[in-house]
């Protein structure tokens, strides 16, 4: 599975299927325990993300780990996170149609290959485009569906999170949650 994910990986570094790879300065491509049984996924890398290379490690992703530390979960021991496209969105914004149509092949194929029980989808661009395209994010999170034998969830992106601190509380219960379904589930 690991090599899987790592020939992937390299291919994705050379992807230029769309015009995200002019602009960027990393491939983000994913990261967490690659056994996972629950997935995050986000709508696209921002400016941290890029430089750096990695997923969720700006302001966003740590307040993401504080959050997912409350439950017992982290990248390190049970967590996969990734985003619906590779490269960073020019000023943070949402992935265009035809950048999502371009690398959503590559998210696919780290869902297959990681096999995840459960995916949680950070924000509203992530749950209406594998969720349902007219997903409320404030009204339906935390709410599960099951899509090709995959539980989902959507939940407010841990950036928006910052920008309107009323909704931490509403995604931390998203997150007690998925913690419950986990441990009725019997996953690790």
């Amino acid at each position: 599975m690991i090599e899987g994910l790592e020939e992937l990986r390299l291919q994705a570094l050379g992807c230029r299927a769309c015009k995200l790879c002019q602009t960027r300065t990393n491939v983000v491509f994913g990261t967490g325990n690659p056994h996972a049984q629950v997935m995050l996924i986000g709508e696209g890398p921002g400016e941290t993300e890029d430089l750096q290379g990695e997923p969720f490690v700006g302001r966003g992703g740590k307040f993401l780990d504080k959050m997912l530390a409350h439950v017992d979960l982290s990248r390190e021991k049970n967590i996969y996170i990734a985003n619906m496209v590779k490269c960073r969105p020019p000023q943070n914004r949402d992935p265009e149609k035809d950048e999502v149509a371009a690398c959503i092949g590559y998210l696919y194929r780290q869902i297959g290959l990681i096999k995840p029980k459960i995916i949680v989808c950070l924000g509203r661009v992530a749950a209406c485009a594998l969720i349902d395209p007219s997903f409320k994010v404030t009204k339906q999170h935390g709410q599960f569906f099951e899509k090709n034998g995959i539980l989902m969830m959507g939940t407010m992106h841990p950036a928006a999170l910052l920008r309107n601190p009323m909704y931490k509380p509403a995604a931390l219960d998203d997150l007690v949650k998925l913690r419950e379904k986990m441990d009725q589930l019997g996953l690790a």
